[in-house]
């Protein structure tokens, strides 16, 4: 299951979710906004950075690392990323703390002794999901993550319950971005059935949601204004470049090349692929894994 894009999906909606997971949250986390960073020369990517307000000068700057599979150099590679990126930016904050979300322990790097001054300190913060306790009594968006550490058997009903309660004092565009994240962590979960199965199992309908209906709209509206003039794969391609420009902005030329030169089956699996997508390396990645 592809679970770092969900997480990183989540803190999007919500960047204060991380520090729910903290025992001592900073003062100003809702304030904080999500990025990811590249620092170069070795080149490391970061995917998940919590940077403090602009107010806040210097602030403590949050790194955070979903790890769902078993990486025997995460620490050795966390601690090197965030070191570097810490000292390239000494001037813009006072501090670093690190938090690295885990299903379980058993994902946890075998070998800690190296790293145990910084595991054991105050400025590392190890979160194991399935031990934050009853999924019914998590806070809302913190449940959403437990919710994809459970088996098939439990999933389904806490997915419902998750729904239900996603429409209890919340607003309509806040329980549409549950919903739309509670879909997308089942289809995920259980690849093997149909979307009408998955349909049927949470009590909705996915074309409703969100995500579905913005893209089956502008599919329509792409249709009216080049549907005659165009063919379909065209019109496909296009559409594809404008979700993909929304979200990353202009593509480059060569990009728009590669994706208007694909076939038709594989832009309507882009167009779902997309969907995932957190950063351009994400689509530069799929169109590379096409091509092999």
């Amino acid at each position: 299951m592809r679970r770092d894009s969900i997480f990183y999906k989540l803190f999007q909606q919500s960047p204060n979710l991380l520090f729910e997971l903290l025992a001592n949250p900073p003062a100003s986390g809702s304030s904080y906004r999500f990025d990811s960073v590249a620092v170069k020369e070795p080149k490391f990517e970061i995917d998940g950075v919590f940077l403090p307000p602009e107010d806040e000068n210097p602030g403590a700057v949050y790194f955070c690392e979903v790890q769902c599979q078993k990486d025997e150099m995460l620490y050795e590679r966390l601690f090197a990323e965030s070191s570097l990126y810490f000292y390239r930016n000494r001037s813009r904050f006072s501090d670093w703390q690190a938090v690295i979300i885990y299903p379980s322990r058993n994902i946890e790097q075998s070998d800690i002794y190296p790293h145990r001054t910084q595991l054991n300190g105050e400025q590392v913060h190890r979160v194991y999901l399935n031990e934050l306790g009853n999924i019914r009594e998590l806070p809302l968006w913190v449940a959403l993550m437990a919710l994809t550490t459970l088996n098939e058997e439990e999933a389904p009903e806490e997915a419902r319950y998750l729904l239900t309660r996603s429409q209890i004092g919340q607003s309509q565009q806040v329980s549409s971005a549950i919903m739309e994240l509670i879909t997308t962590i089942m289809v995920y979960k259980f690849e093997q059935i149909s979307r009408t199965e998955v349909e049927s199992m949470l009590g909705i309908t996915l074309q409703e949601t969100r995500v579905y209906r913005e893209i089956k709209e502008e599919g329509r509206e792409e249709g009216r204004e080049e549907g005659r003039e165009e063919g379909r794969e065209e019109a496909t391609a296009n559409l594809v470049i404008r979700q993909l420009n929304k979200r990353f902005g202009e593509l480059s030329e060569k990009t728009r090349s590669s994706i208007s030169a694909l076939p038709l089956a594989a832009l309507e699996n882009l167009s779902e692929a997309l969907l995932d997508f957190t950063r351009l390396a994400d689509l530069e990645a799929w169109l590379e894994a096409l091509r092999n």
